[in-house]
């Protein structure tokens, strides 16, 4: 499987001197993951392992996958990381997507109108931001979870294994996990992507630390979907062909066109500042049309027609996020969290899958260079040391988008003191925490990520093979 041993240290490298051992050595010859939950984290991490060839098994807690309905759109930095895990990926996302009429995202005041005139649609346009081509394009959730699905075996995936106990020991054995239904399953390696509510975070911290429960953000969101004729009806052309986001004070929306142009989503965010008090602990709470029409009973006629195009029953879905609360790190020995159960956020800057897309690429390319050393050095040393680079590449950045949505929450309702309703102040802002997000290069955080582990491993201790592994040597 390997060519002669190099004496390079640098990425990818392997070190010198080796002693090949003979046919009966029992080192394992390949990683095996192990990804717990297939939300979008989760499956994209799946497709890059498959195509770098590296075994792994999805464990999802549900009968099915299935997301909801609602849209979801990816900026351009999560675009560059799906080409990079594997081009699938993105043709699967554009296959679904729908394109804006055009690139630029505009954010206008839903808030201030023509009071004598009831009908007036018109919205002052505070600022735009370029996307680039074809930029920040939206799908339905469930559309885009089906194409990825269609690319993982069927033998890859086991559904309805909800984990209750995870345990990684120093023996040189693998990482144990047993799930609800008394079933139990091993691997080199075991990672979270199980989502907010993720069952691995508790696991790894403890059920008493604070990280093992999200916080509430005090904003909740109606999220519902309106038929693109009824829309274009109500509104015209020009706001219901591309992205836009209507502010206004204690509460703004989203909309953009998904399903092929025939829907317009909504997502409408309001402040909330009572405790979020559902009787069975769960995020999303029955709510009415006439809720959202109340809640934004003081915007202008744009933003109020929109509210009176939902259906009549909706969701109100609470926004929980990590940031009260993060946690310590993201890995610990074989276990480590990547996308919501790692760093949730709350979805102003429309970033966190895309971050979570980020974490599958740094682990599928990680996992990989483990694997093509899996017969000359032992996995589990090797594995400690990519998550422990895993965390080094990724803690900082998705830190600070959970941080930054909370700010632009406040900013896009005119509770910013710093912005307000400053249309100058508020650009710059708005730019400079987009184009932090957007501008990330994937390609560098992989080759700084390969470059570490290589580094580290190349300081591991000989021998490199403990009596666990069971090794005759020539």
């Amino acid at each position: 499987m390997f060519s002669k041993p190099s004496t390079r240290v640098s990425s990818g490298a392997l070190r010198t001197p080796y002693r090949y051992p003979t046919k009966t050595m029992t080192v394992r010859n390949s990683v095996e993951v192990a990804i717990i939950g297939g939300g979008i984290t989760g499956l994209t991490l799946a497709v890059g392992l498959l195509c770098r060839n590296v075994k792994f098994t999805i464990y999802e807690r549900a009968q099915a996958f299935r997301e909801l309905g609602a849209g979801i759109g990816f900026t351009p930095n999560a675009e560059r990381a799906m080409k990079a895990l594997d081009p699938r990926i993105h043709y699967s996302f554009r296959k679904v997507a729908v394109r804006n009429n055009d690139d630029w995202f505009r954010y206008v005041d839903g808030f201030h109108h023509n009071g004598n005139d009831p009908s007036d649609m018109l919205e002052m346009l505070m600022y735009k931001i370029y996307l680039g081509e074809r930029g920040f394009e939206g799908c339905r959730r469930s559309d885009f979870l089906q194409q990825l699905v269609n690319l993982i075996p069927t033998d890859c995936i086991k559904m309805e294994k909800n984990l209750e106990e995870v345990q990684d020991v120093s023996d040189g054995s693998k990482v144990l996990m047993r799930f609800e239904d008394g079933s139990t399953a091993e691997a080199d390696v075991v990672i979270g992507c199980d989502g907010i509510n993720s069952r691995l975070r508790p696991l790894m911290f403890g059920q008493s630390h604070a990280s093992s429960q999200p916080s509430y953000s005090h904003k909740f969101a109606f999220r519902g979907i309106i038929p693109m004729d009824k829309a274009r009806a109500a509104l015209g052309d020009e706001k219901t062909s591309t992205r836009l986001m209507h502010l206004g004070p204690g509460a703004h929306a989203l909309t953009f066109p998904i399903a092929g142009g025939t829907m317009m989503n909504v997502v409408a965010f309001v402040t909330d500042p009572s405790p979020w008090a559902e009787k069975d602990g769960k995020f999303v709470a029955a709510a009415t049309k006439n809720e959202a029409i109340d809640a934004f009973a003081g915007f202008g006629p744009a933003v109020r027609t929109i509210m009176s195009l939902l259906p009549d029953k909706l969701d109100k879905w609470a926004i929980f996020d990590m940031y009260d609360n993060p946690v310590p790190t993201y890995a610990s020995g074989r276990l480590c969290l990547a996308g919501d159960a790692a760093h949730a956020s709350t979805p102003h800057h429309g970033a966190g899958a895309g971050c979570g897309i980020e974490d599958s690429l740094a682990l599928a390319e990680l996992l990989a260079s483990v694997n093509q050393r899996a017969g000359v050095m032992p996995i589990r040393n090797m594995v400690t040391k990519a998550l422990a680079v895993y965390n080094e590449m990724r803690y900082d950045r998705s830190q600070w988008l959970v941080r930054s949505s909370r700010m632009l929450g406040e900013m896009l309702e005119w509770q910013d003191p710093q912005t307000r309703e400053d249309t100058q102040v508020l650009g710059h802002e708005l730019w400079r925490r987009c184009h932090e997000i957007w501008d990330f290069d994937v390609d560098e955080m992989v080759r700084n990520g390969i470059d570490a582990l290589g580094w580290k491993l190349a300081k591991l201790p000989q021998p490199l093979f403990t009596e666990a592994d069971q090794i005759d040597w020539i």
